[in-house]
C-alpha cells in the first residue's frame, strides 16, 4: 500500500531526493559517443547552457563546443524567493560559472553582440567571430526595469521597495524592506508584469510568504495585502488559479486584476497602474514588490531569430514548441527563458528541455531522426507558508502532471512539497548542471 502524502516521513523523502526524483526525473543518455568535428556554440551559461554542455561532452567525441557568457557567477535563481524572505542568505544562490563546466568545453567570457544565422557566425562584444555548425541560444532574459517610470534598482531596500528578481544582493535588500513591513504593517502591494516571465509563481510565493511571516510576528492585523496584476486570473492553469484565489480569500489578500504597474513615486510611496480600460489608478503603499516586464536580450531581437507574429514586443525565439528547433534555421535551437513557447520559463522546465535539444543536435550530426520531444512540462513549488507548499506541475495543455501521483497531492499544502523546494530542488538542480539528471 502506498503511503499518503501526510504519512511520508523524512527518511522516505530523502530517499526520493537521493534517487533524483524531485520535480521529475530525466535519465542521462547512455548511448556510445559519436565521433564528430562539429562546431557547436552555446550562448548562455545558465541552467540550460551549462547542463547541455555537460551532456554533449559525453555524447560527442571530438566536437568543438564553445560556451559564451560574460558572467563569472552562476546564480541558482529558484533560491531568490527564499533570500527575499530572509529564509536563506544571499550567498546561498551564488557559485562560479567555471565550477560547473567540464573539460572539453571552451568558455568565452564575453557577451554575444551579434548573430548572423545565414553566415552561421556569432560575434562577441570584443569583435571576435565564432563560426558554428550548430547554435543553441540560451542567454536567459532581460529584466526591463526602465519600463517602470520612476523606478531604479538603487531604490531596492529603501522606502519600502523590493525587487527580488534582480539578483542575490537585491533579493537580500528586498527582505530588508519587507521585514520592516512585517513588523510595522501598512499597505503591501505585490505586482507582476504584463509580459511573459520566468517562474510565474514567484509573485504569488512572495505574497504568501510575507503574509505568513507577518502573521508569525503577530502583526497581520496592522497590514493590508493587495496583489495587483495585469492578467485576468491569478495563474495560467485554471485549476491552480482557483486554488490560489481560495487561499487568498481565506487569508484576506485582496486582488486588483487587470492592473498593470506603470510607475512609482518613491517619495510619496504611491504606485500608478493602468486598469483594463487604460485609465490610471493610484495606490498608496508601505511596501511594494516590483517585478518588471521581461524580454529577450537585444542580440536575439536584432538577429532575426524572434517571432514576428506573436510576442513581437518581447522577442522570444521562434521555435517549434516540441523540438525547440528554430522554424526557419534548422541548425539553431532555443533553450530556457528565451524560447518562444507557451510554457517553460522555470528551471524544472529546462531540466526537461535540455535532453530534447541534446537529442536534436546529436541526431542532426548522426543523420538520424530525433526521438525526444518537450511537452511543456513546467513545475512550480508554490510556497504558501513557511514550511508548506503545493508541488504544482503541468504541461502545454494545462493538465496537471504530478511526478508522485498518489503520494504528493499537487494542490495540497504539504511539508514534503516545502522540502522539495527548500532542500531537494537545489540538489536536483546541481545534478542537472552536471548533466546527471
Amino acid at each position: 500500500m502506498s503511503k499518503s502524502p501526510l504519512k511520508l516521513d523524512r527518511r522516505a523523502f530523502m530517499g526520493l531526493a537521493a534517487g533524483g526524483l524531485a520535480l521529475g526525473s530525466v535519465s542521462p543518455t547512455q548511448a556510445a559517443p559519436i565521433a564528430t568535428n562539429a562546431r557547436i556554440v552555446i550562448i548562455g551559461a545558465g541552467a540550460g547552457g551549462t547542463s547541455l554542455a555537460n551532456r554533449l561532452v559525453k555524447r560527442l567525441e571530438g566536437a568543438d563546443i564553445t560556451l559564451l557568457d560574460p558572467r563569472p557567477q552562476h546564480l541558482y535563481q529558484p533560491g531568490l524567493s527564499l533570500v527575499a524572505t530572509g529564509l536563506k542568505p544571499a550567498n546561498y544562490v551564488v557559485s562560479q560559472t567555471t565550477d560547473w563546466l567540464p573539460s572539453g568545453v571552451t568558455l568565452v567570457a564575453e557577451k554575444a553582440a551579434a548573430i548572423d544565422p545565414d553566415a552561421k557566425t556569432v560575434t562577441t562584444d570584443s569583435g571576435t567571430s565564432l563560426t558554428y555548425d550548430y547554435l543553441v541560444v540560451a542567454p536567459g532574459l532581460i529584466l526591463d526595469h526602465d519600463a517602470i517610470d520612476g523606478f531604479s534598482l538603487e531604490m531596492v531596500g529603501q522606502n519600502g521597495i523590493g525587487a527580488l528578481y534582480a539578483g542575490p544582493d537585491y533579493a537580500a535588500r528586498t527582505w530588508e524592506a519587507a521585514a520592516k513591513f512585517t513588523e510595522e504593517g501598512g499597505i503591501g502591494l505585490f505586482t507582476r508584469p504584463e509580459t511573459e516571465m520566468k517562474c510565474a509563481g514567484a509573485p504569488l510565493k512572495h505574497t504568501f510568504l510575507i503574509d505568513d511571516i507577518t502573521r508569525r510576528a503577530g502583526n497581520r492585523g496592522k497590514a493590508e495585502f493587495i496583489y495587483a496584476a495585469p492578467q485576468g486570473s491569478l495563474f495560467g492553469v485554471p485549476i491552480v488559479a482557483e486554488k490560489v484565489r481560495m487561499l487568498f480569500g481565506d487569508r484576506g489578500i485582496d486582488t486588483q486584476m487587470q492592473h498593470t504597474l506603470k510607475s512609482i513615486d518613491a517619495g510619496a510611496k504611491r504606485a500608478t497602474f493602468a486598469d483594463k480600460d487604460g485609465f490610471d489608478v493610484d495606490m498608496d503603499y508601505d511596501y511594494i514588490h516590483v517585478i518588471p516586464p521581461q524580454r529577450a536580450p537585444d542580440v536575439i531581437r536584432q538577429s532575426g531569430l524572434s517571432w514576428a507574429d506573436k510576442w513581437a514586443d518581447q522577442g522570444w525565439v521562434e521555435c517549434d514548441q516540441y523540438s525547440l528547433r528554430h522554424l526557419r534555421y534548422d541548425d539553431i535551437w532555443a533553450l530556457g527563458d528565451v524560447a518562444g513557447v507557451p510554457k517553460g520559463k522555470t528551471a524544472a522546465s529546462v531540466k526537461w528541455q535540455v535532453p530534447v535539444v541534446e537529442d536534436g543536435i546529436v541526431s542532426a550530426i548522426a543523420g538520424t531522426d530525433p526521438t525526444q520531444t518537450y511537452n511543456g512540462y513546467t513545475s512550480c513549488p508554490m510556497i504558501t507558508k513557511v514550511g508548506r507548499a503545493m508541488l504544482v506541475e503541468f504541461d502545454y495543455n494545462n493538465d496537471l502532471t504530478p511526478s508522485f501521483p498518489g503520494l504528493i497531492a499537487p494542490l495540497e499544502e504539504l511539508w514534503i512539497s516545502w522540502l522539495m523546494k527548500e532542500v531537494a530542488l537545489k540538489a536536483t538542480y546541481n545534478a542537472m548542471l552536471r548533466g546527471r539528471a
